[in-house]
């Protein structure tokens, strides 16, 4: 895999997940439950996709040291979902919790 391809890969994958949460978080704001069901499967099916992911690129980065440098940076764009999905779980739970259904 060419140092570009990984690089667009975790960009696509960081990018598909954030506007899937965006959308379920706005639908669970103007309280539309498939779109809060939909959060919490996101949830629960794009963190074992991003770990699997920034697993591999760690695993090739050090068969490949050439592109370890590439692997890690890609490993930095996937990061930034994790902090941006625990704000969004927060927001949506408080949402839920606090009787706004």
């Amino acid at each position: 895999m060419e140092d570009k391809d990984i690089i667009n890969l975790s960009k696509s994958i960081f990018g598909a997940c954030l506007a899937l949460g965006t959308i379920c978080l706005l639908g669970g704001v103007f309280k539309l439950e498939p779109f809060v069901a939909a959060g919490y499967m996101l949830l629960i099916i794009a963190t074992p996709v991003n770990l699997f992911l920034i697993l591999a690129f760690l695993i090739h980065g050090l068969v490949n040291r050439s592109s370890l440098k590439t692997c890690i940076k890609a490993i930095g764009i996937l990061s930034i979902n994790i902090p941006i999905a625990i704000l969004y779980a927060v927001i949506g739970i408080c949402l839920i919790s606090d009787g706004h259904w």
